[in-house]
């Protein structure tokens, strides 16, 4: 009698602990699925001004004059007039002239960069031009940095001379710090000049790189240990027109002979007289390759499938013409991994890169739908599995997350047998909460999945960057992790946003042309992307995976390589709720202490400025009961939780 009643006073204590207590139940003795390295990375678009004017770390506008006004960008005084006889490169003809006849007046032209030019006090700045002079007398040009209140105090002479194109350098460095400041360069003394790809560059870029990127902005996609990174873009590769689309070939080579080419977003700045939004290219499949390199992702290129943009135009290349962009598709796979003795790996052996890239994989189109892009796909598909059968290639299921069109080409995805199917889907916070299931009923012998294009869009509040799309972007991502096994690679997009030139958002990164931002969205990316661990664990509360019920999303991984367990959890109600969660399976092991990194605000709607960043990750120690783990979630928070077992 004695034992039973103390059993059941055991039983009535345990009943009062577990009492308003959500129970979870992690298996850590049976990995269900494998996670990709590559599984959270990052899409790089030039919207946005996230290419020129952002990642890439030019700070001259137009600086070869081949805009179709080409004077946007810049603002002449005195004689200065455009010419293209005896250019200096053949792909890019433009340059100007500057005659200074000796009189009053000088002669030269300012630049304003992209909404202004950002200067650091202390600072210093490559300044690179091609100069040659007409006449035989030498002349002097002035290099000149001024501020946005139209004081030039730093001035830097250089003296020309020869008739034939040569190229000056001069190092400025910034006496004041400006967000808008511009370059001015004039002829001091009488005589005439020819210049050319007047380029301004920070001296401290990422690596220190000539015709460098951005530091900060390479910083920030480094600290999100992306494993994957698509480039050159979404639409841009497929232009306003097949002939404005993304033709890597022009991006490689000599930065100087690259040839500018329209926007796909060019139109999308209403408040320019003449739209300034061209591409460089300075920015081009060479420095994309490298720097996935850099930040340790794997290289996603995206190719134009022979399709413009549908929502633009009807271009369509007919299938007797497609083998020349076939034929792109193969050569890129040459550049980025071919030996040196071959025509595309010589040139990347020649851009100082003798080394194959390690390509892996390639995508064929973006958003297209309809009968004409499964036809061109399987060509491409055919054709790439020839040639290179170890290349993944990664088809489309159209624009977004179901419909008709989502609906014709998963079966298309499907009967081609391409390796992983690109989805797109820009939903409101409650879509992502709804969809932590989505993959839960998925083929689980089909093509994998890369959610290839998603953000959070809380229209509610003019699409802001704030921690409700976040949250719910966290949840939506535990049935990403927890369905491993059908997605292979995840990157949220678009990626950078320059707030004085974007026209789209929600974004990940912000910056301006000194400061740099990163949104709560981003935070929830670098949890996940440093946390991802090797084997996806069974995590259960009454019998299923926890989806939403009474706000709780919640996964659980094996990191392989350090022997720890990693909790995501995600508390979307706005209170708290107390969560035990029971480790089964550990056998001989046990739970010791370890750590949690979250992100918790009081207030959904609160944002990250440039001025202030208010919702960034913190951390606490946890402390583990051997085999069980008791928390109490702050209402609106994400929290990822790394435990280390120890064997006993």
């Amino acid at each position: 009698m004695r034992k039973k009643g103390l059993a059941s006073i055991f039983a009535l204590l345990l009943a009062v602990t577990v009492q308003g207590q959500h129970v979870m139940s992690v298996d850590v003795s049976k990995p269900v699925a494998r996670i990709q390295p590559t599984m959270y990375g990052i899409f790089f678009e030039d919207i946005n001004f996230g290419a020129d004017g952002g990642l890439y770390a030019e700070l001259v506008k137009n600086r070869s004059f081949e805009f179709p006004q080409p004077f946007v960008g810049w603002t002449p005084f005195g004689n200065v007039t455009v010419r293209d006889e005896a250019p200096c490169f053949d792909r890019n003809p433009h340059y100007v002239r500057i005659v200074n006849d000796g009189g009053l007046l000088r002669a030269g032209l300012d630049n304003e960069g992209y909404r202004g030019i950002g200067l650091k006090q202390g600072e210093e700045y490559r300044f690179t031009a091609y100069v040659r002079i007409p006449d035989a007398a030498p002349v002097k040009l002035s290099v000149e940095l001024v501020n946005a209140g139209g004081e030039n105090p730093l001035k830097k002479e250089i003296e020309v001379r020869g008739s034939g194109w040569q190229k000056v350098t001069a190092v400025l460095q910034s006496p004041f710090t400006d967000a808008h400041a511009r370059l001015r360069v004039l002829l001091s003394t009488a005589g005439t000049v020819d210049i050319d790809h007047i380029s301004l560059f920070p001296v401290k870029t990422w690596k220190n790189r000539e015709n460098g990127l951005r530091a900060d902005l390479v910083q920030a996609l480094y600290d999100l240990n992306p494993g994957v990174f698509r480039f050159p873009g979404g639409c841009i590769i497929e232009g306003n027109s097949l002939a404005t689309r993304y033709q890597w070939k022009n991006s490689v080579g000599p930065v100087e002979n690259r040839p500018l080419n329209e926007n796909r977003w060019n139109y999308t700045f209403k408040h320019k007289a003449f739209p300034d939004y061209f591409q460089s290219l300075g920015l081009g499949f060479y420095e994309y390759f490298l720097l996935s390199e850099d930040i340790g992702a794997e290289p996603l290129p995206v190719l134009s499938c022979g399709l413009s943009c549908q929502y633009e135009s009807n271009e369509v290349v007919p299938l007797e013409q497609l083998d020349p962009y076939v034929q792109d598709a193969l050569d890129l796979i040459e550049f980025a991994n071919g030996a040196v003795t071959t025509e595309w790996g010589r040139l990347r052996a020649d851009m100082g890169h003798p080394e194959p890239f390690g390509l892996k994989m390639i995508g064929i189109g973006n958003e297209q739908w309809g009968e004409v892009y499964p036809e061109r796909l399987e060509v491409f598909t055919e054709a790439i599995r020839a040639r290179y059968p170890d290349i993944k290639v990664v088809g489309s299921s159209g624009p977004s997350a179901g419909g008709d069109k989502f609906d014709y080409l998963w079966p298309e995805m499907k009967r081609i047998g391409v390796d992983l199917v690109d989805e797109h889907y820009y939903m409101a916070p409650d879509w992502f909460f709804a969809n932590a299931t989505r993959y839960d009923s998925y083929d689980r012998k089909g093509p994998k999945v890369f959610a290839g294009e998603y953000a959070s869009h809380d229209h509610a509040t003019g699409k802001a960057n704030n921690f409700l799309a976040a949250l719910s972007e966290a949840a939506f991502m535990t049935g990403l992790e927890r369905n491993a096994d059908v997605v292979h690679l995840a990157t949220y997009a678009p990626l950078f946003a320059h707030a004085d030139a974007w026209q789209w958002n929600p974004d990940l990164i912000w910056f301006d042309n000194l400061r740099v931002m990163r949104t709560p969205s981003y935070y929830v990316q670098q949890m996940y992307g440093m946390n991802p661990g090797t084997d996806v664990l069974s995590l259960q509360m009454e019998g299923a995976p926890v989806t939403g019920k009474d706000g709780l999303y919640a996964t659980a991984a094996l990191d392989g390589n350090t022997g720890e367990v990693i909790l995501k959890i995600v508390n979307a109600a706005g209170k708290r709720n107390d969560v035990r969660i029971d480790f089964d399976g550990l056998r001989r092991g046990k739970l010791v202490s370890g750590s949690c990194t979250y992100l918790q605000a009081d207030d959904p709607k609160t944002v990250n400025t440039l001025e202030q960043e208010v919702v960034v990750p913190r951390m606490r120690p946890v402390q583990v009961a051997d085999r069980f783990l008791h928390l109490e979630l702050q209402p609106y928070s994400f929290g990822v939780y790394r435990l280390q077992i120890r064997q006993k």
